[in-house]
């Protein structure tokens, strides 16, 4: 329906809105038009003010209506909006409404500090003034850098000292600009990523499953196979240790189970780990098996050569025990690279790497050891002189044969 609104200085505007809509919606429309914030909108009605949460249909607003806004003139106190010598807020409330109020500061600052203006747009002075805290130390530390910059250059060119001290600084600017081009142009690599799930069902039972192109084999753990109804039917003559990241006891394996993605039903093999800390992967076995396809661009799953899609699940759809865990696994990750995934028929841009944890042997160089004299077959090897290495690959290769093993070895 259309809508009329007469403004304070005798414009007129005319809106197509929904009968359902918001009259706090109708106000973020006018403040494109007329420039006027949110804020700072009062829209009456027959004389009557309007809450932001009202519905347009709710205080009979009907079609070819015509309403009322007036513009408020909010008046600050300066001293309210000081900051203190470490950068915090004198009056942090005060602030966050200042800001907010302009629109286009905001604007801007979702661009370019998505942490500040969730901040600004939040309930939570403590973390608003503890951020501002931190700004005002990388503006500090920022100034200190240009004098120490600016002492450099009237130092002695036959310094050895300073000279170390210039090539340094130089090396800084450039990883600085590096950076500032990252956050301009990659805002993206900033940000955590969401790792790739997909709503599955096994043997009936719904889950949410880890797609990782870079894990070797189909794991589930003890508890999740035990919900599904599949332990009675582990084979433990596969019991063996899985070795990347760590490592963890192999219990066993089931041969197979019906797993539904989509409205198809497929066959599937698992490896059953004693890792609480891992539900379900889904693992380059069965996406080589089942002909997936990671799609990157279309942020879906395909089966069956395309047979099915189903989407990869947003963050906001993963269970926060698993977000919480891999935001553990990702903290952890501070001192080293990540794993980049091996990728299955990964369309456009690849599989997401993959967190390292002691704890979460799923990853690109996992090894499951079948039987439980492998390692005694490892040690025989490496007496011969074999690197350890290569003897677990060879062992690998030939199933844990140690003949063939070492055969194959020595033909190296």
């Amino acid at each position: 329906m259309k809508i009329t609104v007469m403004t304070s200085d005798e414009q007129f505007i005319t809106l197509d809105v929904d009968p359902d809509e918001s009259v706090e919606n109708v106000k973020a429309l006018l403040e494109v038009e007329t420039s006027v914030s949110l804020q700072q909108q009062q829209l009456q009605f027959n004389g009557k003010e309007m809450r932001n949460s009202d519905r347009l249909s709710g205080v009979g607003v009907k079609d070819g209506d015509m309403m009322m806004m007036l513009s408020l003139e909010i008046r600050v106190n300066n001293d309210d909006l000081r900051l203190n010598p470490d950068g915090s807020a004198v009056n942090p409330s005060a602030f966050q409404q200042h800001i907010r109020r302009d629109s286009r500061s905001m604007a801007q600052l979702l661009q370019t500090d998505p942490a500040m203006s969730q901040a600004l747009l939040g309930d939570d002075l403590e973390r608003l003034q503890n951020l501002l805290r931190e700004r005002h130390q990388h503006r500090m530390e920022y100034r200190r850098k240009q004098e120490e910059e600016l002492a450099l250059i009237s130092a002695d060119p036959f310094d050895v000292e300073a000279q170390k001290k210039i090539e340094a600084a130089i090396r800084q600017k450039g990883i600085d600009e590096n950076w500032e081009a990252a956050l301009e142009y990659n805002p993206e690599a900033f940000a955590r990523v969401v790792m790739l799930y997909v709503d599955m069902e096994v043997n009936g039972v719904p889950l949410k499953a880890f797609v990782d192109s870079g894990a070797q084999s189909t794991i589930i753990s003890k508890s999740c196979a035990e919900r599904c109804g599949l332990l009675r039917l582990l084979d433990q003559r596969y019991k063996g240790v899985a070795v990347g990241v760590g490592q963890s006891e192999i219990l066993g394996r089931i041969h197979v189970a019906s797993i539904k993605i989509g409205h198809l039903f497929y066959h599937c093999s698992f490896t059953v780990l004693d890792a609480p800390n891992m539900e379900f992967l889904f693992g380059l076995d069965m996406l080589r098996k089942h002909q997936c396809i990671i799609d990157l661009k279309e942020n879906v799953l395909r089966v069956g050569g395309g047979e099915v899609s189903v989407p990869f699940l947003q963050e906001k759809d993963i269970p926060s025990h698993i977000r919480l865990e891999e935001s553990a696994k990702q903290a952890a990750l501070g001192q080293g690279p990540l794993a980049e995934s091996s990728g299955a028929q990964d369309k456009n841009a690849g599989s997401a790497s993959r967190s390292q944890n002691p704890d979460y042997v799923a990853n690109a160089f996992l090894i499951y050891i079948q039987g439980s004299d492998f390692e005694a077959k490892v040690t025989k090897l490496v007496e011969l002189g074999f690197d350890r290495g290569a003897a677990i690959q060879a062992l690998k290769l030939f199933n844990g044969n140690e003949e063939q093993a070492a055969g194959f070895l020595f033909g190296g």
